[in-house]
C-alpha cells in the first residue's frame, strides 16, 4: 500500500497525488463512477502493468475529495448505497498537469517470479522450475492480451497502443524464458 507522495512531484500551487491517485483520476476521466467500478476498469485493463486494490482505491477516493480533486455523491442503485464520483475541474488540471510533465515517469515492478530468480542461487536446482512457471503465467497473460486485442479496433489510441506495448513485452518475456530454459536444460 502507498503512503507516501513522490518528492516534488508537483508544482508549487499544485496538488500532490500519489501513483493511484494518477489512476483514479485518469479512471474518472472515462466518465463519473464508484470506487467499486473503478476497481472493476482496472481488473479490466490497466491491471496488466498497474493494478490497485480496494484498499488503495478507497482511501485515495477520500484523499482526493478532500483536495477538491473529485466529488462524491450518494446514487443508490437497487436499495443497496453507492458513492459515485466524478471529476472535478481541479481534478482535471491535475490529471492535465500530470499527463503534461515532463518528470521522468515512476516504473515500479513488482514480479515474485524474478524476486525467486534473484535469490535462487539458494536453491539452484528450482531455478530451471521457476523460470519455466515464469513462462506458463507470461504464456497465460499473452492469451488474455491476445484476446483483448481482438478487440483493439474499439479502443481509443491510448489503450490501444498500451496493449501493443503490453503485447510485445510479453512475447519478449517468453522468448528469454524459452532462451534460459534452453541453456540451462543443456548444463542439466
Amino acid at each position: 500500500m502507498e503512503n507516501a507522495l513522490e518528492p516534488n512531484l508537483a508544482p508549487a500551487g499544485e496538488p500532490a497525488l500519489t501513483p493511484t491517485g494518477r489512476a483514479i483520476l485518469g479512471m474518472l476521466s472515462l466518465g463519473k463512477t464508484s470506487g467499486y467500478d473503478i476497481k472493476q476498469l482496472v481488473d479490466k485493463s490497466t491491471r496488466h502493468f498497474w493494478a490497485a486494490s480496494y484498499g488503495q482505491i478507497y482511501p485515495e477516493l477520500k484523499r482526493l475529495e478532500d483536495q477538491g480533486l473529485v466529488r462524491g455523491h450518494e446514487e443508490p442503485t437497487g436499495g443497496r448505497p453507492r458513492r459515485v464520483y466524478e471529476l472535478t475541474e481541479a481534478g482535471r488540471a491535475a490529471l492535465a498537469a500530470w499527463l503534461a510533465s515532463e518528470r521522468e515517469p515512476l516504473y515500479e515492478l513488482r514480479d515474485e517470479g524474478m524476486l525467486k530468480l534473484f535469490f535462487s542461487d539458494v536453491l539452484p536446482e528450482q531455478r530451471l522450475a521457476n523460470i519455466r512457471a515464469m513462462r506458463r503465467r507470461m504464456e497465460r497473460k499473452l492469451e488474455q492480451l491476445v484476446a483483448v486485442r481482438a478487440h483493439a479496433h474499439e479502443m481509443s489510441p491510448g489503450p490501444a497502443l498500451t496493449l501493443d506495448l503490453g503485447v510485445t513485452t510479453t512475447e519478449t518475456f517468453i522468448q528469454w524464458c524459452e532462451a534460459v530454459e534452453a541453456r540451462l536444460a543443456e548444463k542439466e
